[in-house]
């Protein structure tokens, strides 16, 4: 059995652990709040952008830019993976990175070289463990401040390299945010751009889709939208993988809490029944003691 010192050592060992965890609580919180404020005024603006893209893109068809054309043979595929730079978030990047493994085992009979960005050290770790080629990392935005420019200038770099063929298919990886206790990882093709579809909700009539007028004509604004549908959508990904971490981190340091107070809760028990046991041998070695003095 423990000692009375090494049970205390623990207690206050366990408590200071529980500080930590209740100010990494408190920080994921407020950070959070940020985070989701940006991500959910940011969601209609993609919604409405898709919106108009699927009806720009209806009225020119597939071949109206080459940003939406299909590759007859897929050889090179890139991935943009986002995860956070930082742990202590649960499954959070765990379930990301096996979201990515899942894509690339299904695809590994085609022959296809694969190549990855990274948006956070976790997910560089992951390409280095595997060995993949990473072709670009961006270490600090995902879990901090960030602009429409990060999302920009990756998404040009990546139009650029599909443009000139270097890459046949461009697929996104990131963790969408759907409550507070529940971020799914989604897998996403950004290039070529897939047609839009419209929900069927099992009604004989088709929904209902807004006809957009617009000038000049379609296919000359598909030119300048199809590159901006990247960008948006790149950056909607950074901003749910944002808020989903800080609400992972949270969680995370919620149940740490409660499972430290379980441990005191069981190492004070410990205490006493260590502490009860040196008295009753106290005790004994007195009674003992006044025996022999007896006799």
């Amino acid at each position: 059995m423990a000692t009375l010192k090494e049970v205390q050592n623990k207690i206050q060992a366990v408590k200071k652990t529980q500080k930590i965890t209740k100010a990494m609580n408190m920080v994921a919180t407020s950070r959070l709040r940020g985070a989701q404020s940006k991500m959910e005024g940011f969601r209609p603006f993609a919604d409405k952008f898709e919106e108009v893209l699927g009806s720009l893109a209806s009225k020119s068809g597939e071949d109206a830019n080459d940003l939406l054309i299909p590759r007859d043979e897929v050889k090179n595929v890139h991935i943009i993976v986002c995860t956070s730079d930082r742990g202590l978030c649960g499954g959070f990047n765990i379930n990301i990175a096996n979201k990515a493994a899942k894509f690339l085992e299904e695809r590994a009979d085609d022959n296809i070289s694969f190549s990855f960005t990274n948006f956070g050290k976790k997910g560089r770790d992951f390409c280095w463990k595997k060995k993949y080629t990473i072709i670009e990392e961006q270490l600090g935005v995902v879990g901090g401040q960030f602009g429409f420019n990060v999302a920009s200038n990756t998404g040009r770099n990546v139009i650029d390299k599909f443009l000139e063929g270097a890459y046949d298919e461009v697929y996104l990886v990131y963790s969408e945010f759907v409550s507070m206790a529940r971020q799914t990882p989604v897998l996403k093709q950004i290039l070529p751009i897939p047609p839009i579809e419209v929900e069927d909700d099992g009604m004989e009539e088709k929904p209902y889709l807004a006809e957009h007028i617009c000038e000049p004509s379609a296919d000359e604004l598909l030119g300048d939208m199809l590159p901006q549908s990247v960008f948006v959508q790149l950056f909607s990904a950074l901003l749910e993988t944002s808020t989903s971490e800080h609400a992972a981190r949270m969680a995370a340091m919620d149940n740490a809490t409660k499972a430290c107070d379980d441990m005191i809760d069981n190492l004070t028990l410990v205490y006493n029944k260590a502490r009860q046991a040196g008295i009753t041998a106290d005790l004994m070695d007195i009674v003992g003691g006044a025996e022999a003095l007896k006799g």
